[in-house]
């Protein structure tokens, strides 16, 4: 990609008023993008439009309510015209916990923020998109979608079904020329990590409170890493690639485009593994 990758494309970055979505915002109005930007928090929202400039406009919402989302997309496309990008980065942990010692409340709040969040923009954008037969959607992944996270499971199940949800509303709108993929930005020193800190060891469990210690002095992936990963799938050089999880720290996503077209199977997807991914001489039908 060049300078300019996302020059004339509107988009919708959720909870983008600080941390990760907030450098996902600087990274597209950097790349020449018109930006819409939202969260809860007035406040931060507030300072994060002063911050990104006039490329940008601020809605304050809580995705998780239908009504907000219809009101974000609606002022975006009055604002902007056509709709090209949504980034799906609202989220939260959750309570941290054992699933019979945290507040059930706690955990479906986390759901509703993570998942329903993101399926209710996608709903709410996905008819513009369609109409215009083009349009880029990013979800924004994390740990918790590959990996066990005992003490945080509402935050997991949420990740890993955002995952699958991209997935599979990728086969929906493929004709449609509408790019739908997850991103995973690493170890991010965000707020999270910083509630992590906070709860201790007892709420969150000893191992992985001693990995976010060391975290928080290594200081994490840059969030620019995982900001760029959001600019290409948001670009025309990843068009075509879809339904799609892909690591910023990990995988080559700056050359997939030259693979293309071998991107077609279970390449970057949740699966299953089986005996004979392993080596194994059993488990076959």
């Amino acid at each position: 990609m060049t300078r300019g990758a996302l020059d004339g494309r509107s988009a919708i970055i959720t909870g983008a008023n600080q941390g990760f979505g907030l450098a996902i915002a600087r990274a597209f109005v950097r790349e020449g993008a018109h930006v819409l930007i939202c969260a809860r928090d007035k406040a931060r929202l507030k300072a994060a439009r002063e911050d990104l400039g006039k490329q940008v406009i601020a809605e304050a919402a809580d995705v998780s309510r239908e009504d907000h989302v219809e009101r974000i997309v609606k002022r975006a496309i009055s604002e902007f015209g056509p709709l090209h990008i949504l980034i799906n980065n609202a989220g939260i942990y959750g309570p941290k916990g054992t699933i019979d010692q945290i507040e059930w409340a706690e955990w479906v709040k986390a759901v509703a923020i993570n998942l329903y969040g993101s399926v209710l923009m996608c709903r709410a954008v996905v008819p513009h998109m369609r109409a215009q037969r083009y349009g880029k959607i990013v979800q924004i992944s994390g740990g918790g979608a590959t990996n066990p996270l005992p003490r945080l499971s509402a935050y997991a199940a949420s990740k890993a079904a955002v995952v699958r949800f991209a997935e599979t509303l990728a086969e929906e709108l493929r004709e449609f020329r509408i790019d739908v993929n997850a991103a995973a930005p690493g170890a991010l020193n965000t707020r999270l990590l910083d509630e992590v800190l906070q709860a201790g060891p007892e709420k969150v469990g000893r191992e992985f409170y001693e990995r976010a210690v060391k975290q928080k002095a290594d200081g994490g992936v840059p969030l620019e890493r995982g900001a760029q990963l959001c600019v290409f799938l948001a670009s025309a050089a990843s068009d075509g690639i879809t339904g799609k999880l892909l690591s910023a720290v990990w995988d080559p996503w700056e050359e997939l485009a030259q693979h293309a077209g071998d991107l077609s199977g279970d390449l970057y997807t949740l699966r299953r593994i089986v005996p004979k991914d392993r080596g194994l001489k059993w488990g076959d039908r």
